[in-house]
């Protein structure tokens, strides 16, 4: 049988080519954004930045290594408690930030030895159990002074206009550093191997796959980005109290957006935490309705729409504007798979090996 000239196997497409291109104009043009605008959209736009770190990096734990956690509050406010603790021994504020999310992704290394023996739901408690006794043991520290909390006084030798642009600048390289890292990760082989563990982990592992190691890549890159977006947050709201920053209610918040924006692509991540971030600027004041309509939200999306509004919108009109693996375009009608959602564009699904 002849192969099909018209057959290819491509990873860079035009579309993929111009969605990098738009997106380094989009981060040159945010990085101005302290001479442009004020204090307010300054905040707004450092929160945004701060959700997206959040939802990509659960998205990466979650949607592509297969490990579903409900408490990254742990490591959360881990990285805010670090980053007090190192301003309070005199390090500079904004080097204190980076470094307190760096040591806590080393104090995950050995959490990942017991927690990544668990698995399914037994992970998802375990992570939830560790918050809990996180939040307890930094309850203990005089400096912190139980659940009245402390305050991130260093940041008083700034003044207000450039603090709200140093946290603005930090939040964003930030955001840009966690997104590139990850999407370079998850196109090597590293990024196959965690993917193929999240479908079939004896399968993995019967290929040479080095289970363990690779899901403590995973988990201490989740673990990092979490610990710095809670580091982040605390530079904007300059007061650390124990019961906020160990809160569930960040997880739920990365869960929301991941589930909404499609589980387990990278762009579902971004576009989640985008529409996250519009719905609590809208209806934020809402009280108990503005997290009851959140939750129904979620429940809804988990019912009808499972790959989230891009999962959707990939599957139905082929988009992949960062790809992550390779897609085969061109099969022929009588040998493509014929399914109910095909989109019309004649293309497999994209393959993950890099």
């Amino acid at each position: 049988m002849s192969q099909d000239p018209t057959v290819r196997v491509e990873r860079w497409t035009l579309q993929s080519r111009i969605s990098i291109l738009a997106a380094a104009i989009i981060l040159a043009i945010l990085a101005t954004g302290p001479f442009f605008f004020g204090n307010n959209a300054i905040d707004k736009l450092t929160t945004l930045f701060i959700y997206v770190i959040l939802a990509v990096t659960w998205n990466a734990l979650a949607g592509y290594g297969g490990l579903v956690s409900v408490g990254q509050q742990a490591f959360f406010g881990l990285g805010a408690y670090a980053a007090v603790r190192l301003a309070d021994a005199g390090l500079n504020v904004y080097v204190s930030l980076v470094l307190a999310a760096v040591i806590i992704a080393a104090v995950s290394l050995p959490i990942s030895s017991f927690m990544l023996r668990l698995r399914g739901g037994e992970f998802a408690i375990g992570m939830w159990v560790v918050a809990e006794l996180c939040h307890l043991l930094v309850n203990l520290d005089s400096l912190v002074q139980g659940e009245t909390g402390t305050s991130l006084i260093a940041l008083n030798a700034y003044d207000a206009d450039t603090r709200h642009a140093l946290n603005y600048w930090v939040a964003l390289g930030s955001m840009t550093a966690i997104l590139v890292i990850l999407f370079v990760l998850l196109r090597s082989r590293i990024g196959s191997a965690i993917q193929a563990i999240r479908d079939n982990e004896e399968a993995a592992a019967s290929l040479g796959v080095r289970v363990m190691g690779t899901k403590r890549i995973i988990y201490v890159f989740a673990a990092f980005g979490a610990a710095l977006a809670g580091a982040l947050w605390l530079s904007t709201a300059i007061t650390f109290q124990p019961k906020t920053y160990f809160g569930v209610q960040w997880t739920a918040y990365m869960i929301f957006m991941v589930l909404v924006g499609g589980l387990g692509t990278f762009e579902g991540a971004i576009l989640g935490a985008l529409i996250f971030f519009l719905i609590e600027t809208w209806f934020g004041g809402s009280g108990v309705w503005y997290l009851i309509g959140l939750g129904a939200t979620a429940l809804v999306f988990s019912l009808f729409v499972p790959r989230g509004i891009w999962g959707w919108l990939e599957r139905r009109f082929g988009l992949g504007l960062l790809p992550l693996g390779y897609r085969i375009l061109g099969v022929p009608s009588a040998t493509r798979m014929q399914t109910p959602d095909d989109g019309g564009i004649g293309a497999a699904p994209s393959v993950g090996t890099p």
